[in-house]
């Protein structure tokens, strides 16, 4: 049997060569990172579905949910609203980060959430990064607190700030 390594290699050099078949393949691979290879690949070759990565989103291994999160940054259809409670925190923060890349104002109450309460501060910056991309009003009171957060979440709360006017913002900067 090839080994891991070996396997995510083939399913990384089916993304630059146009091997759909392989990559496609290799989103059953028993290891997760060649799952998670595999769903990159397919994105690179423009050949990625809002179906794979639905799936990909129920996946059992928290590598191949934060590739998914990830790479539907740029999948509005694909909804990532329930991966910011996903139970490893890695896979919440990529799913805040993509969320705000595609500007989903449907999301802001639950990264609003995210931002004053989840237990890991890397989750909260990432909250308020994507707070701040999408630039709602609503987020507003969510990013003015975390000025007052740990340092990095402070930091990018004053980014955040930047699509917002008002005397609230300026007192916060």
């Amino acid at each position: 049997m090839v080994d891991v390594a070996e396997r995510r290699m083939a399913a990384a050099e089916a993304g630059h060569h146009g091997d759909e078949p392989a990559a496609r393949a290799a989103l059953s691979d028993p290891d997760g990172e060649v799952r998670a290879t595999a769903l990159q690949a397919l994105k690179r070759m423009g050949r990625l579905t809002s179906r794979d990565v639905v799936a990909a989103l129920a996946d059992g291994d928290r590598r191949v949910r934060s590739r998914a999160c990830l790479v539907a940054a740029d999948m509005p259809d694909v909804d990532l609203l329930g991966l910011l409670g996903d139970r490893d925190h890695t896979v919440a923060e990529v799913a805040a980060f993509s969320l705000g890349e595609q500007g989903a104002t449907a999301a802001v109450p639950a990264l609003s959430d995210m931002a004053t309460s989840h237990t890991d501060p890397l989750c909260r910056e990432a909250a308020v990064a994507a707070l701040g991309a999408i630039g709602d009003e609503q987020g507003l009171p969510a990013i003015l607190a975390a000025t007052t957060d740990k340092a990095a979440v402070r930091r990018r709360a004053v980014i955040a700030l930047a699509p917002f006017e008002g005397p609230q913002v300026e007192a916060a900067l």
